[in-house]
């Protein structure tokens, strides 16, 4: 493939979000517990086909259009599961506890994704080298379908209120809310800052690693090993920081850190990876914090009918800018246009811009109401915390 397709499938899970729209409208029309089965369980099978892949009588061409077909539609069946899940454990959750459940939650999720993908790159190099990379992809395919299934049978298991299903004519109505409220407006702002930053750099990295800092799979699945280990370590104590300071204050600071991200990228070589090992530690570190913070946003504005649309509207803008972008990005670096460490310091310069898209997010509930000194103890200022 070339650079342009790459990218492509690279931005597949962000552009993705551009369903948000219709995952709202089937979360609210058919409840969300079982919008969220349905089309995890499909998602998740979608891999099937390319268990098949190196013995089906297709030429490049056809094998190229299959694998982009099986990779659309694992993350758009994703996507329309993603409303339905999250607006599910929106209600699940307790709001005074999201960040802290929320965190360690993603650091045990980083672990299983991070360990997953190092052992995949480090299998795949070696049977590249012995002739065997077709065998190692199917056999990875046919893992990912048998965990895919058993995520959905534990996933069937967890405890929901009763779905509400709303009525069709009220489902379609319910976009209106979000569009008219200026908090929603703001952190769709901020979306698109963010997302249109991310668009630029984050698609091409792997192609950045393997073709021109001629690094192999295992070096780059070590990137992703050590974001993990790094998003661990901070997870938990981002989702306290969350819990205790209220989202916006750590979108900020984690945003603006990770601003530098593309510029640790452009100062690697082929022989100067350092800047790479750096980056992946602090940026693991911010990136645990970011993803806690944005998560937890959304889901403090608007009630239980309104959510699944806040949701939505912010992913979709997110989704769409972030879509643009790596579209952008894929036709200069196609064709010869613009080198990709251009791409890079032009991602820095959207990144910056994303900073100042955060200052005016809506407050959460621990920035709007200071806790007062109280002659009376810890345990009065925790009354005071859950009250506020």
């Amino acid at each position: 493939m070339g650079a342009a397709a790459i990218g492509f499938v690279a931005a597949l899970p962000v552009v993705a979000q551009v369903l948000q729209l219709g995952g709202a409208f089937l979360t609210a029309r058919f409840g969300h517990r079982r919008a969220a089965l349905v089309a995890v369980a499909l998602s998740r099978q979608t891999f099937l086909p390319l268990v098949f892949l190196p013995v089906l009588p297709l030429g490049p061409d056809g094998r190229r259009v299959l694998l982009l077909a099986a990779a659309a539609a694992h993350h758009g069946l994703g996507i329309l599961a993603n409303n339905a899940w999250n607006t599910w454990m929106g209600e699940l959750i307790p709001a005074r506890v999201r960040g802290r459940y929320f965190g360690r939650r993603t650091a045990l999720c980083t672990v299983a994704g991070g360990l997953s993908a190092l052992v995949a790159g480090l299998v795949l190099d070696r049977g590249q080298r012995h002739g065997l990379a077709g065998p190692v992809l199917q056999s990875l395919a046919f893992i990912a379908c048998a965990a895919g299934a058993l995520s959905v049978v534990l996933m069937a298991r967890q405890h929901s209120a009763p779905d509400r299903a709303e009525a069709l004519c009220r489902a379609g109505r319910g976009l209106r809310w979000p569009l008219a409220d200026p908090r929603v407006r703001r952190i769709a702002t901020y979306a698109v800052a963010w997302n249109g930053a991310c668009g630029l750099s984050v698609p091409f990295f792997g192609l950045y690693v393997l073709s021109d800092l001629r690094a192999g799979y295992a070096v780059f699945a070590a990137t992703g090993a050590g974001y993990a280990l790094a998003r661990i370590a901070s997870a938990s104590a981002f989702g306290r920081a969350v819990d205790r300071d209220g989202p916006r204050r750590v979108i900020i600071g984690c945003t603006a850190g990770l601003a530098l991200s593309p510029v640790a990228w452009i100062a690697c070589g082929p022989d100067r990876l350092w800047p790479l090992v750096v980056e992946t530690l602090v940026g693991g570190l911010l990136f645990g914090g970011h993803s806690v913070a944005t998560f937890a946003l959304p889901l403090s504005v608007g009630g239980k009918r309104e959510r699944p649309f806040c949701l939505a509207v912010v992913a979709f803008a997110g989704g769409a800018a972030f879509a643009c972008t790596s579209a952008v990005g894929g036709f200069l670096v196609g064709r010869g246009y613009a080198p990709l460490r251009l791409l890079l310091a032009c991602a820095v310069v959207l990144r910056v811009v994303a900073v100042l898209a955060a200052i005016p997010l809506p407050r959460g509930r621990a920035e709007q109401t200071p806790l007062r000194a109280s002659p009376l103890g810890p345990a009065t200022v925790e009354g005071e915390r859950r009250a506020a």
